[in-house]
This record gives structure tokens, C-alpha cells and sequence, in this order.
């Protein structure tokens, strides 16, 4: 039996709201405190992401929710909106702010919002280290006094004040707690208090607000609070005295009121700045700087991305192809002798089980699940460009390049999350104000090679172009940046022209960082984590689907599990697609087969030739080896893979260690290359070239197509569909042509 002084004696969860400006090192800081105790979503009816997760403290349970990054709570963008609807509604016992100790004046108007809204507040001195190279020092007890909140200096990425940020929170959450509250003049101080009487007397209208700030923002023209006041009883007096005080406020002094309450607040951040922070010496050009006068140079910016991304994908081809190999090796090796095993235990070893398990299930899904070092080396190298502040650079150069075709620099952002994914890409262009960018944006992000692609470009480079597998891969990317350039450029003098010039990108460049292992490491497993629970049933059912098709006999002969691929339902299916793909080079029913489970998604395209081309018979040999002697072949194959991947990694500057070859497994390997060959009368590289460029630009994804739909709507949409498709035939057809005259046999 529970009593119920026991229950009241189980502390409640604490709840904190994790806030700060972009590139302040918010994440960094919740990533710490979180760990892998964390929950990736959307916020509800929101594109913006969500993540939230939970830390322990003295047996207590904290809950914390890391808001969107915002430089203000004016409500101007999404993110804004986000995090501002958040902390009035949800009221989180403490908010963090986080602070960029190198750019104290710029992140104190957020606190200073943050204040207004009379929460329990504890400000994080963030990138103290930072500051400390830079020779300034900030009088933290002075700023903590002046703020009227506790004031924690902390070096994040490192997890330095990680413990002593924890405990102000918790004290923070008990101890009493009165808001700093500006003055803003005895002209606009005398319209707060009207308004803010007359909300007093309304509690319909106070529900989840603070008066006073309630009225700070309705006189500085909320227009997004005033549209939600409207529509509660005695709203709309409450507006009206608002705009009447505002009105009078703004004649009496000349000047709107809303800019002189954000200069009141600039001014009193400014002097504050002023008394608590200190240089040791004059201001000097940061390293930070000096560097960017090479990397966003406006001739040598963009070559440098363009090297910046060859070693990206020479990191993801050369040091993940050893581990490719040794995953390929276990599952078409042992792993599958072991199945075999123990299906011959039950008896079941010459029945179309057999035949389910090895080639429907180990070849379909392990398939996949081989390319992982693949997704992982590409992840690491994001990582890095990330931490260490260059992805916002190539953010910077490459807006020039977007302002080409009429889109403006914010476009960039969401067409790059595209070379993740393309579903969280075509969301993202919710952030655009401009319809016509918004559509454009959207149209363009499904010729941004996606992650599930590679595995494809991975496999058919090392098949038809072992030596030079890394130059075709950044060629596929090129080509479908190429595309979306051509493409924006036609849609731009005819469905969707520009109304006004492109404005440029403006964004803050963080410092230049050495990359944390520990942060490197979370986000390579973060971002594997979710391609996995997102692609693993999709795969799975999409393996056993095909299995099945290929076990049914399309006519009379052959019995179920025991039939011709090419006279199964997913043969003759397929095949409806051969005289299509025939001027391509890769007319055959397996080429077709692939194409159409990549419309599920790209990731089974892999899965799917691998049973389509499997060989006669189960995989392996059911007895041919012992237990023993397979594990040894597991432990060599992995001491190698370690050896090879060390020495791949002085091919990455050109230096060859490991010697040239083919290293594809054999069996799938011969299987397309004989088809290809076949298929384009003796011309397999050219029809490999081919393949891989139609798996490029034709149709994506039904994920993507999903998403398309639900932003641009069934018009727009379908001309993607149809267009893409056009597009990839055209280009696959003068690839392979081109590629015939040259002599790609």
C-alpha cells in the first residue's frame, strides 16, 4: 500500500526551457545535459524541429525542451513563434538562456525579452574559452546583479559548467524570483500602466500572459498576439485602448513606439555592456576573420566548397568501402550458412522457407544495413564541417551561386538539407516568406542527391569504375546541382518568374572550432539512428513484398518459391518497363524491377538487385564450415578491414596504399556487369553511367512525393513527377550515348 505522504514526497518533474540565439551553442549545451536521452520530432502543426529530452539531479527527474534558436520573441519568423508560444503557454519552472559570451551586447536582447516574461530565468555564459582568446572579460557577478537572474559560465562543447548549470536551474525553480523590468520612459511607462490595469481586470484575456508584458507587446504592435487577443471576450477593447495609447505614445514623442521601446532597450543593453565587459587589449582581426578572407573569398570561396565537399565524398567512398566488404562478407558468408542451419534443423531446408530467409530476408535488408559504414563515414565528415562553423560558410559562397537564379540566400538552407533528405527539405522551405521562392525551392530540392542514393552510386562506381568510384560519385552531385540550376533558370522565365531581385543572405558566421569527438560521435549516431527507424520496416516489408512477387508464377508452370525470376509477377512486371529503358542501355526486366521499388524508397533499390540477380539456389553452404572456423573468418576479415581503412586514409590526398582492383562482391558484382553488358550490346560502363544518373533525377521517393503534395499541392506536384521523369530519361539517354561514342564498353 502507497501512502499519501509518500506520493507528496516524490518531487515533481522540473521543466526547462532551453533558449538562445543560432550558433550560441544551445544544442551543444543540450546535447550534454541530455545525452542519449533525447526525442527528435516536430512541434505539433510545425515544420520546426522539436527536441526534447531528460537529465537526473540529485533523484530528481528534469524534463528540458530545446527551443528554436531566435535572436528576439518578436514573433517575426517561425522560429520565433515557436519558441515564444512555448514559454507563454507550457510556462517551463526555469528557462536557460544560453549567451555568446563573444557577442554579450548582440545576445542580451533576448535575455532581456526572456526577463519580461517574468519566468525563473538562469543565463549561460556560453564560449567563455573563446572569449578568453580573444582577451575579454565579463564581470559576471555585476551582469547577474543588473539582470536579476543567476548568471553560469560554461565552455559547452567541452562540457565545462555543465554541473553548475544544472544546480542554478533546480535553485532557480524554488528560490523566489522578481523579474528586471526595464523603464522605458514616463510617456510609454504611462501607457503600460493603462493597458496593463485594464488587462488585469480581464482574466479571460491574462490567462497565460504577464500583464505587463501583454502590455509591452500590444503597444509595440503584436500584430500575431493582437490577432489571438481578438477572438477572447474583451479582447478587442483592450486592442482598442492599445492603439489609442500607442497612437498618442507615438504622437506625443515623433517616432513609433515600437522603435523607441527596441532603442530603449539597445541602450540600456549598451551601457550595461559598457560596465561588466572589459578587452584586455585593443580589438584586433579575430583568427576567425583572417581565415574567412580566404575561405568566403568571391572568387576562391566557392573552390574551396567544391574541395571541401571532394573530401567528403572521399572520406564516405575509401574509408567505408573495407567495412562495406566485411559486412557484405558476414551476411553472404556465415550469417547465411548459419540460417541455413537452422533451417535444415527443422527440416525445411529444400522449401521455399529457405529461399525466404536467405534471399528474401538476409539478402534484401542485410543488403542495406551493409551500406551503414557508408551513411556513417558521410556523417562524419558532415559532422566536421558542421562543428567546426565551415557548413555555414558554404551556406555564404554558395548564395551568389542560388542569387543566379532568381532565388534568394535562404533558399540554399533547405536545398542542402535536401543532400540529407528531401521529405525534412521540402518542409523547410515553410520558412520562406515568398510564395514564389517557397514553390521554386521545393521543386528544386528533389535533384539534391539524397542520402539513399548513394548506396546505388556506391555500388555501380565500384562495379564499372573501381579506380576513379570517388570522382564519379561527386560527378552524380554535380550533375543533379547542375540540373537544378538549368531547371530553376527555365521555371524562372516561365511558371514561376521573379517579381524582385533576390536579396542577399544574411547570417551570422560562428568562429571557427575544433571539433568535439564527443559531439562528432552523437550526431554520426543521431542522424544513423533515425535513417534506421525510418528505413528499416519500410525495407523490410518492401523485401518481403518483392520476395513474394518473385516466388509467384506469373502462368501456369513452376510451382510457388520454385520459379524463374524472370516468369515470376515481379519479372513480368518488371518487364512492362524494358523497351523504356532499352535506348538507355539497361533495358532489362532487373533494371526496371530496381526502378520501381525505388519509388517506395531509394534505400531498397540495393536490396532489390540483390535478390533479382541472386544466384540459382540458397546462399552459402549449409554445412561446409563449422562455428568455429566462422567466427575466425569474422575476426580476420574484421582485423583487415581495420588495416585497409587505415591505409585508405592517405588515398584521401592521393596517395594509394591500398592498390587498385575490384573489391565488389563477386557474385552480385558479375551479375550486373553481365546484364548491363548485355542489355547495352557490350557497352556495361556506359549503361552503368546511365543507371545511376536515371536513379538521380527520376521520380523520388513516396515520402517525398507525400510531402510535395502536402506543400505545393496536386498541380505542382504531378508536373515535379512528370518533369523529373523527362528529365532523367533525356539525361540517361545522352549519358549513355555519349558514353558510346567514347567507347564506354
Amino acid at each position: 500500500m502507497i501512502h499519501a505522504d509518500a506520493i507528496s514526497a516524490e518531487p515533481k518533474v522540473l521543466s526547462i526551457a532551453l533558449a538562445g540565439n543560432p550558433n550560441a551553442g544551445k544544442s551543444t549545451l543540450f546535447n550534454a545535459l541530455t545525452g542519449a536521452r533525447q526525442h527528435v520530432g516536430n512541434w505539433p502543426g510545425k515544420t520546426i524541429e522539436k527536441k526534447t529530452g531528460e537529465m537526473r539531479r540529485d533523484g530528481r527527474l528534469i524534463a528540458i525542451t530545446d527551443l528554436p534558436g531566435a535572436y528576439s520573441l518578436s514573433a517575426y519568423s517561425l522560429e520565433e513563434i515557436v519558441a515564444r508560444d512555448f514559454l507563454l503557454h507550457e510556462r517551463p519552472d526555469v528557462v536557460v538562456v544560453v549567451a555568446d559570451a563573444t557577442n554579450l551586447e548582440r545576445n542580451l536582447y533576448l535575455v532581456v525579452q526572456l526577463l519580461e516574461l517574468e519566468l525563473p530565468t538562469v543565463v549561460v555564459l556560453n564560449m567563455m574559452d573563446v572569449a578568453a582568446e580573444q582577451g575579454l572579460q565579463i564581470d559576471v557577478d555585476a551582469l547577474s546583479l543588473a539582470l536579476g537572474a543567476p548568471v553560469v559560465t560554461a565552455v559547452a562543447r567541452r562540457e565545462q559548467g555543465i554541473e553548475a548549470i544544472a544546480d542554478a536551474a533546480c535553485r532557480a525553480s524554488t528560490a523566489p524570483f522578481s523579474a528586471r523590468r526595464l523603464d522605458y520612459g514616463p510617456a510609454i511607462e504611462s501607457a503600460i500602466n493603462h493597458v496593463q490595469v485594464a488587462a488585469d481586470g480581464n482574466p479571460a484575456v491574462l490567462a497565460g500572459y504577464a500583464s505587463r508584458w501583454l502590455a509591452v507587446r500590444l503597444l509595440e504592435g503584436d500584430d500575431d498576439l493582437a490577432s489571438r487577443i481578438a477572438t477572447m471576450p474583451g479582447g478587442r477593447s483592450l486592442l482598442a485602448l492599445a492603439e489609442e495609447r500607442r497612437a498618442a505614445v507615438a504622437d506625443a514623442l515623433g517616432e513609433d513606439v515600437d522603435l523607441v521601446m527596441a532603442d530603449r532597450r539597445y541602450s540600456w543593453i549598451h551601457a550595461l555592456t559598457e560596465r561588466v565587459l572589459q578587452a584586455d587589449s585593443l580589438a584586433q582581426v579575430s583568427p576567425s576573420d583572417r581565415i574567412d578572407r580566404i575561405f568566403t573569398h568571391r572568387r576562391l570561396g566557392i573552390p574551396i566548397f567544391m574541395l571541401a565537399m571532394w573530401f567528403v565524398f572521399k572520406i564516405t567512398t575509401d574509408l567505408s568501402a573495407p567495412w562495406v566488404d566485411w559486412i557484405d562478407g558476414v551476411l553472404s558468408g556465415p550469417l547465411s550458412r548459419w540460417a541455413l542451419a537452422g533451417i535444415a534443423s527443422l527440416g525445411l531446408s529444400n522449401t521455399w522457407v529457405a529461399s525466404l530467409v536467405v534471399d528474401g530476408v538476409i539478402a534484401g535488408v542485410g543488403g542495406v544495413l551493409a551500406f551503414i559504414p557508408v551513411l556513417l563515414s558521410l556523417y562524419l565528415a558532415l559532422a566536421v564541417l558542421e562543428d567546426s562553423g565551415y557548413m555555414a560558410r558554404g551556406a555564404f559562397v554558395m548564395d551568389r551561386l542560388m542569387s543566379r537564379i532568381g532565388l534568394r540566400g535562404r533558399s540554399f538552407l533547405p536545398l542542402m538539407v535536401g543532400f540529407g533528405c528531401s521529405v525534412p527539405a521540402i518542409y523547410a522551405t515553410r520558412t520562406l516568406t515568398n510564395e514564389r521562392d517557397r514553390i521554386l525551392t521545393a521543386l528544386l530540392v528533389p535533384f539534391m542527391s539524397c542520402g539513399a542514393r548513394l548506396p546505388v552510386y556506391v555500388l555501380f562506381a565500384a562495379i564499372f569504375f573501381p579506380r576513379f568510384s570517388s570522382v564519379v560519385i561527386m560527378g552524380l552531385y554535380l550533375l543533379g546541382i547542375f540540373i537544378a540550376i538549368v531547371v530553376g533558370l527555365m521555371l524562372r522565365r516561365s511558371l514561376l518568374p521573379s517579381t524582385a531581385p533576390a536579396a542577399g543572405l544574411v547570417m551570422e558566421l560562428p568562429p571557427y572550432r575544433l571539433p568535439t569527438v564527443r559531439s562528432i560521435r552523437y550526431q554520426m549516431w543521431l542522424r544513423t539512428r533515425a535513417f534506421l527507424q525510418h528505413a528499416a520496416s519500410l525495407i523490410l516489408f518492401t523485401s518481403m513484398l518483392i520476395w513474394l512477387l518473385t516466388a509467384i508464377p506469373a502462368g501456369r508452370g513452376g510451382a510457388f518459391g520454385d520459379v524463374p525470376m524472370g516468369d515470376s509477377v515481379f519479372g513480368r512486371l518488371s518487364s512492362i518497363l524494358t523497351p523504356a529503358l532499352r535506348p538507355l542501355g539497361f533495358g532489362s526486366w532487373e533494371s526496371g524491377g530496381a526502378l520501381i521499388s525505388g519509388l517506395v524508397a531509394k534505400e531498397v533499390v540495393v536490396s532489390t538487385m540483390a535478390q533479382t540477380y541472386a544466384t540459382t539456389g540458397p546462399v552459402g553452404d549449409g554445412g561446409a564450415t563449422s562455428f568455429a572456423a566462422d567466427m575466425r573468418e569474422i575476426i580476420a576479415s574484421f582485423g583487415r578491414a581495420v588495416v585497409d581503412t587505415f591505409r585508405a586514409v592517405p588515398g584521401l590526398v592521393g596517395i594509394n596504399l591500398n592498390g587498385g582492383g575490384d573489391e565488389t562482391s563477386p557474385d552480385l558484382a558479375g551479375a550486373i556487369r553481365a546484364s548491363f553488358a548485355a542489355s547495352s550490346g557490350g557497352h556495361a560502363a556506359a549503361a552503368g553511367l546511365a543507371f545511376m544518373v536515371f536513379v538521380l533525377l527520376y521520380t523520388p521517393c513516396m515520402a517525398t512525393i507525400a510531402a510535395e503534395r502536402h506543400e505545393l499541392g496536386a498541380r505542382w506536384t504531378w508536373l515535379s513527377l512528370g518533369g523529373q521523369l523527362i528529365i532523367a530519361w533525356v539525361a540517361a539517354f545522352l549519358v549513355f550515348r555519349l558514353g558510346v561514342l567514347v567507347g564506354g564498353g
